[in-house]
């Protein structure tokens, strides 16, 4: 299939030569280009029509989860007819395995796997093996250690009508792949066994599979497109093809080879540590490798598996892992967004993750083999690059180091919105009194139905100020790292339709969020110099304004440094530019017209793991039916649950 763009939007004059220009770039082989796009431009409409003119699969790296939900959002509505994708970390808490020598602290590791990232992270490595019109957006992530996947491919399980197959070995074979069998918990990656029917739910879940059983062999297989509703209707398919339900399973024929390979490392660390006098560390390594091996023994897998990665790819020692840049074809395209943030991410990675993993061999925790489950070096992930097109408002010395040679050429300039909008009138006020005067100003944006954003330099900071600001009888949330991936969309959302005016953040509330309600935003201690209010921050940070007609900046500071100086000179050059064109063309500024929308996934999120809707209905007659459905599945969990809430209506 090729990329089809679908949409009534049309280029206009600059974004067409931006097209035009990168395309030509990406076509005479160039490997570097750097899209400067001011905010509002419309960089995601001018990267998506050049993937539609060069037809490559395509990999959109973003530096944060909540940029790269709204990215994944805007590509699947430009490419319906698409596969596209969305690839983040899937902890909703992460807590690394650790030990800290000092103290004598091991700490386990601890993670939250959040179920509805992992079926997406599946689906986005299947879509990519499968279809060349995939588009995957992912996080930093991207860069870490997912297993071979040549592996992935190969261990994968086809099965077909009227194949001989007894239902023990059809069972055996779901397992192996680590599809765990559960009758009651019927959810992604497991299935049950009623009588001659085998049912499995995808790892993706996207898809229900029935499989009917005769005599030693597949009757009848059939498909529900839809596994977000499991008594919809299915269709009766000839085969199918089950891939992993987990990263990391090997094929069973390379387990005696990985296994010996683990057990040769045991005995050679073993002898170093016992030569340097670590009795107490042998004996700690010795068990748990041991205890690892026979779990894979038994059950083709064990928990940290990947820190045996290398021993199951047979790679050699310091080599890279496989990541998801490696199950695309040899010929495909990156998309870094917001490169100023995301290339120093990407940058940092690997270093941070050697150190802890360090300490952990040294101390007898893990084998040394454990180094090689980790993100890619820097260099590495460039050897990898095929071609790379960097986009940013305010792009970092490294992509224009990478363009030096023929910038002319390879740096493409977009200035003028299509809607004509300037960038946002800048304000500097003095700090004395700044959160009453923050209000004043708030009140004001609120009459005019306005939405505010409020930056802070910390998380207490901005949770404190939430919390004021409600009891002065505001509508206002926080927005920090802690709050839950999925949950962000959400926030977003809710503060375009009105159910909040405000939003208060520190370090979220800047690259690439596209909220055109909001016409006011103030920046806390914009003169405390640093990473939060360095030049390209600010830049960043005001231009979440600019999609406004009214847009304006009130920076509080009682000082003007060198950062807040070059972009206010900044955001004026680009001004100054907006308006001579507008005056040229006769062009009056307007604002942004875009539809709100449900985010994919919190629909799925709440049909699959939360009742909180049904705490919103009052039709007691609708919730019993639901409460003796869940029941009848054996969810008592959900049906006690939705029994509470009857109560609570029964008794108001």
């Amino acid at each position: 299939m090729k990329f089809n763009l679908k949409t009534d939007l049309e280029l206009i004059k600059s974004q067409k030569e931006a097209v035009n220009k990168i395309t030509k770039n990406l076509k005479e082989k160039e490997k570097h280009n750097v899209l400067l796009g001011v905010t509002g431009c419309g960089k995601t409409f001018i990267m998506a029509n050049v993937i539609e003119k060069i037809q490559k699969p395509t990999l959109v790296i973003s530096h944060n989860k909540t940029l790269a939900a709204q990215l994944y959002q805007e590509f699947k509505d430009f490419f319906p007819e698409n596969s596209v994708h969305y690839f983040v970390s899937y902890y909703d808490y992460y807590q690394p395995e650790a030990y800290i020598p000092q103290t004598d602290t091991y700490i386990a590791k601890d993670a939250k796997i959040n179920d509805v990232i992992d079926r997406l992270r599946h689906e986005a490595t299947q879509g990519i093996l499968s279809r060349n019109d995939t588009i995957i957006v992912a996080s930093v992530s991207c860069i870490y250690n997912i297993g071979s996947p040549e592996n992935y491919k190969n261990i994968s399980f086809l099965i077909k009508k009227d194949q001989k197959i007894q239902r023990k070995e059809l069972l055996k074979n779901l397992i192996k792949l680590q599809y765990e069998r559960n009758e009651i918990d019927f959810s992604a990656g497991k299935f049950r066994v009623r009588g001659n029917i085998v049912e499995i739910f995808s790892p993706t879940g996207e898809e229900i599979i029935k499989i009917e059983l005769s005599t030693n062999e597949i009757s009848k297989i059939f498909l529900n497109g839809n596994a977000k509703n499991p008594d919809g209707k299915f269709s009766e398919i000839k085969k199918y093809r089950f891939f992993p339900a987990k990263f990391w399973v090997t094929p069973p024929d390379k387990n005696p080879l990985a296994i010996s390979s683990i057990k040769l490392e045991l005995d050679e660390r073993l002898k170093e540590l016992k030569k340097q006098k670590k009795l107490f560390e042998a004996k700690r390594l010795e068990r748990q490798v041991n205890y690892d091996i026979e779990m894979i023994k038994e059950t083709g897998w064990c928990s940290g598996i990947e820190n045996y990665s290398r021993h199951f790819e047979f790679r050699e020692p310091g080599s890279p892992p496989f990541s998801l840049l490696d199950y695309y074809p040899g010929d495909f395209l990156i998309l870094i967004d917001e490169s100023h943030m995301t290339i120093p991410q990407l940058y940092s990675m690997y270093r941070g993750d050697k150190a802890r993993k360090e300490t952990l061999v040294e101390y007898g925790f893990r084998l040394p083999s454990a180094l090689d489950n980790r993100p890619l070096k820097f260099e590495e992930f460039e050897k990898k690059i095929n071609q790379v097109s960097y986009i940013s408002a305010t792009p970092g010395k490294y992509e224009i180091e990478k363009i030096k040679s023929k910038k002319q050429k390879l740096l493409t300039e977009v200035l003028i919105r299509p809607t004509g909008l300037l960038d946002p009138k800048i304000e500097i006020r003095t700090t004395e009194n700044q959160i009453e005067n923050l209000i004043s100003e708030v009140q004001k944006a609120v009459d005019k139905k306005e939405r505010v954003l409020v930056t802070t330099l910390t998380k207490r900071l901005a949770e404190d100020l939430s919390d004021y600001l409600e009891e002065k009888g505001f509508k206002v949330q926080y927005l920090h790292s802690e709050v839950k991936t999925l949950e962000r969309p959400g926030i977003l959302r809710d503060l375009r339709e009105g159910k909040y005016d405000i939003l208060v953040g520190i370090n979220l509330l800047r690259e690439g969020l596209d909220l055109p309600e909001v016409a006011l935003i103030a920046i806390l201690d914009a003169d405390k110099e640093g990473f939060l209010r360095n030049e390209t921050t600010l830049v960043q940070t005001m231009g979440r304004a600019a999609r406004h007609p009214n847009g304006r900046i009130i920076m509080y500071a009682d000082e003007i440094t060198n950062s807040m100086k070059n972009a206010i000179k900044e955001t004026e050059r680009r001004r100054k530019i907006q308006e001579k064109h507008n005056k040229e063309n006769n062009i009056t500024p307007q604002a942004i017209k875009k539809a709100i929308r449900e985010w994919d996934f919190s629909k799925a999120k709440k049909e699959i793991t939360d009742i909180s809707e049904l705490a919103k209905i009052t039709d007691t007659n609708f919730l019993k039916k639901e409460m003796q459905k869940a029941a009848q599945e054996l969810n008592f969990e959900r049906a006690a649950r939705i029994r509470d809430e009857i109560k609570k209506i029964e008794k108001r």
